[in-house]
């Protein structure tokens, strides 16, 4: 069994060098992600006020948006920084995904928009989602997020040097070990397969699971365009590419597309289960 210390190279990361605030602001593909990633979640919320535990918050940027529609949250954070940001949206701590402060059946909802990412362990994915299925309420909604196993592709292609050597071995390893190793650049990833995610949201018992693509399978180009010198994406091509994944939900080929997923789960109505 792991310890509960996060690995190094994801409290530098997020601690020191990223901003995770901004990214989902600014950046074309982060907007459709944090767009989307709402645009879901608000089928299956239950209605406001209701409780919601959000796991890995970071800053707040989704607890903002959920505090506006009425809901009570609780917000927890590995990286001090984030909490002490998010203090000024919601109540918020610091704490580990892996193991809940919270009385049991305590939350409607649950959400681990971030901590999946960083647990390659597959015991450690399962204590968070041990610990969400114990918290939530029953018949309660868990949803989490995962980097998709060839985001990688699409995205170094954007940058115009997934032909390097470098990058393309490293892409490469990716591709075959589902982790990298955080050891320049983004921090120690795991990357999940749709059908993955699911037999995870599964084998922790929760019920009615299904999976999203949250970007859709034309985040890359939107990209792809901001990259290059110009204005960057237009309206028009933002709103096709956010078109392109509603139009894709029904397809699961189209999931391997996605930058990320999110899955949905209920915990079932008697406890016991």
């Amino acid at each position: 069994m792991s310890n509960l210390e996060l690995a190094p190279s994801v409290m530098r990361f997020y601690g020191e060098t990223a901003n995770e605030d901004s990214r989902l602001r600014t950046s074309a593909d982060g907007r459709m992600e944090l767009i989307r990633t709402q645009e879901l979640l608000r089928r299956f919320l239950p209605p406001a006020p209701a409780r919601v535990l959000d796991v890995g918050g970071a800053t707040g940027i989704h607890a903002e948006w959920l505090v506006k529609d009425g809901y009570e949250v609780t917000l927890v954070d590995p990286v001090p920084r984030h909490v002490e940001s998010a203090s000024a949206v919601c109540s918020a701590y610091v704490g580990d995904a892996r193991e809940l402060p919270e009385p049991d059946d305590s939350f409607d909802v649950v959400q681990l928009l971030g901590p999946l990412y960083h647990l390659p362990d597959p015991e450690d994915r399962s204590r968070a989602l041990a610990e969400a299925r114990r918290v939530v309420k029953p018949g309660g909604l868990v949803a989490a997020a995962a980097i998709n196993r060839y985001a990688s592709i699409f995205e170094h292609v954007t940058y115009a040097h997934l032909h390097t050597e470098r990058i393309h071995d490293s892409v490469s390893k990716i591709l075959a070990t589902a982790v990298y190793d955080g050891v320049r650049g983004f921090a120690l990833s795991y990357f999940h397969r749709a059908e993955e995610l699911v037999e995870e949201f599964t084998a922790s018992g929760l019920a009615d699971v299904q999976v999203f693509g949250i970007e859709g399978p034309a985040w890359s180009l939107v990209k792809a365009v901001e990259q290059q010198p110009g204005a960057g994406p237009t309206d028009e091509l933002l709103a096709s590419a956010m078109a392109a994944a509603r139009l894709a939900e029904p397809y699961p080929e189209l999931l391997a597309a996605s930058s990320h997923l999110l899955a949905v789960g209920r915990a079932p109505v008697d406890n016991n289960g």
